[in-house]
């Protein structure tokens, strides 16, 4: 039997006037745990808000979102959250803090208002330090991120989501604006982890690296998904939602 980690059923979103449409609408799909998909499709086809929304970023009309079974709602959003680690496009991070600060940001979700205070303990610092280890970044910590390069901020923002021990990473134009090496490197570190058991969830513009990486696309036009499989031969799949 099939294990879902990630289940999307009739997913509708409030009906946007510049599209004259729904932004997602009438969604259906299911993620295997451990699978690498690939989100695709046009600028405005839904790919992002669909991504989104698994963690209750953009609020749905119809349907439901199960995340390991439990249905995604106001009541369990926490909890899920704590599964769920997100990465934004361009990072999302503080830059006028630390690589190590920005990482051990991550626990924020984890700690009381009242340990907040108190800053974070030394296990946490240990384990951000190991996290920056093992993507390049040791002798970075204690630079201000605002003073990295694209590839390495993204890989301090990958450090961050890590630091929740989250099942599913999910991971939103992660190289957008990167250069080529700093691609490789970002891309590379999201295989690493699916082969150490993670599930990631991506969206990609670029269709030779989507094939190169992922073991599936979800292609998504209109707010609908028109392709769902392999990722042999996207182009062609793809030529034809374009047309």
């Amino acid at each position: 039997m099939k294990e879902y980690i990630i289940e999307c059923r009739n997913l509708e979103t409030a009906y946007a006037a510049s599209l004259n449409r729904p932004i997602l609408n009438g969604i259906n799909c299911q993620i295997q745990r451990g699978e690498f998909v690939v989100l695709l499709g046009l600028n405005g086809a839904g790919k992002s808000s669909l991504l989104r929304s698994l963690v209750g970023l953009v609020p749905l009309e119809k349907g439901e979102i199960l995340i390991n079974g439990v249905t995604l709602s106001k009541r369990t959003l926490a909890a899920i959250r704590r599964d769920v680690g997100m990465l934004f496009q361009g990072g999302g991070l503080i830059k006028q803090l630390s690589a190590l600060e920005n990482v051990l940001c991550g626990r924020l979700g984890n700690r009381t208002t009242w340990q907040t205070l108190f800053g974070f303990p030394h296990r946490d610092r240990l384990l951000a330090l190991e996290l920056l280890d093992q993507l390049g970044l040791r002798e970075l910590a204690n630079q201000k991120t605002s003073q990295l390069s694209g590839g390495q901020q993204q890989r301090v923002a990958i450090a961050r989501a890590l630091i929740q021990s989250p099942q599913i990473l999910l991971a939103d134009e992660p190289i957008t604006g990167l250069d080529v090496l700093a691609c490789q490197q970002v891309m590379q570190t999201l295989s690493d982890l699916h082969a150490q058991g993670m599930t990631i969830v991506t969206v990609l513009h670029d269709l030779g690296i989507a094939a190169e990486y992922a073991q599936r696309a979800i292609v998504v036009d209109a707010g609908c998904i028109v392709y769902d499989g392999p990722c042999d031969n996207l182009q062609a799949k793809f030529s034809q939602v374009s047309a």
